[in-house]
């Protein structure tokens, strides 16, 4: 129980049942071998005296350059480096959950904890660096939602500081092919790191692809997919984001309002505007599917 009072004494100290894989230079690591449990405290909040103390009644463990369990470094190995497959024991599908943290303070040690507390037991993180990483999940019954996931981003950018961002890939059997499906998951979360951030910080194959197709089409074929829309879009500035809006709300006029905290009949208005400026119908599928994809055009263009 000692371990646990300490936690009352060190501000921001965390309490770990298995010694911690990512060490911090922050903290300090220290093992109790009665109570079989690693405390990490922050240097900042250890006088000289008191670490002295600390040092004769527990084990102090020691920051090396890396310190990686054999399965986790197993997977580094795999997914980083094209090195051999890891030892797994293929029970159920996996899938990656890519990360990206933006912050100025970044700690790995108490991220990489926090994010374990959200994810079901035998969840296994990875660090490609300082402030990416990988999130290996099992396919098993309690798996996070996208809703969980924004309100666990949420979570931990109200307590860290950090906006973290993330790409929930497919669930896939552990075969040949798992790291090129990685490797293509990784280069679509990149894209939308770059090109979409700014609008979402949740990405998933069905969000980053039609941005990602529009992105890469031929400088010449651009141009006659949004011939007249532009115009549009540049003579209105609120007409953009109210279609775009619109149609990624499935046409529901009522929660697109909400979203854009504005009147249905606001809505309304600018919808019968932009029918009558661009003579694109919304409510059928192909001209929907059109002005989505000027959208994203319109949308890229600004970034550029």
């Amino acid at each position: 129980m000692m371990l646990r009072k300490l936690l009352s004494i060190y501000e921001n100290s965390i309490l770990f049942p298995d010694q911690p894989i990512t060490l911090s230079e922050q903290f300090y690591i220290f093992f109790s071998e009665m109570e079989n449990e690693w405390i990490g405290i922050p240097k900042s909040k250890v006088s000289e005296k008191e670490f002295t103390l600390l040092q004769t009644i527990y084990q102090l463990v020691e920051h090396p350059p890396t310190v990686r369990s054999s399965v986790t470094q197993g997977w580094d190995a795999y997914l980083l480096e094209d090195g051999p497959p890891p030892s797994y024991h293929a029970k159920s599908n996996l899938r990656f959950i890519q990360f990206q943290i933006n912050g100025d303070d970044t700690n790995q040690l108490e991220i990489e904890s926090a994010l374990k507390g959200f994810f079901t037991e035998g969840v296994i993180i990875i660090w490609e660096n300082k402030r990416r990483g990988i999130i290996i999940e099992e396919d098993t019954i309690a798996l996070l939602t996208e809703e969980e996931l924004i309100s666990m981003s949420e979570t931990l950018e109200s307590d860290f500081y950090v906006k973290i961002s993330f790409f929930i890939g497919k669930f896939n059997s552990f075969n040949d092919q798992l790291r090129s499906k990685f490797l293509l998951e990784k280069e679509y979360f990149s894209f939308g790191l770059t090109h979409l951030v700014s609008l979402m910080n949740i990405f998933t194959f069905e969000r980053v692809l039609p941005a990602y197709v529009a992105y890469h089409l031929p400088m010449d074929l651009k141009p006659k997919i949004h011939q007249g829309i532009f115009e549009v879009f540049n003579d209105d500035p609120e007409m953009y984001s109210t279609i775009k809006v619109f149609l990624e709300n499935n046409l529901n006029a009522s929660l697109t309002a909400k979203k854009l905290y504005i009147h249905r009949n606001t809505l309304q208005y600018r919808i019968d505007k932009f029918i009558d400026k661009s003579g694109i119908q919304l409510k059928d599928f192909y001209g929907a599917f059109t002005v989505f994809l000027a959208c994203l055009l319109f949308e890229l263009s600004q970034k550029r």
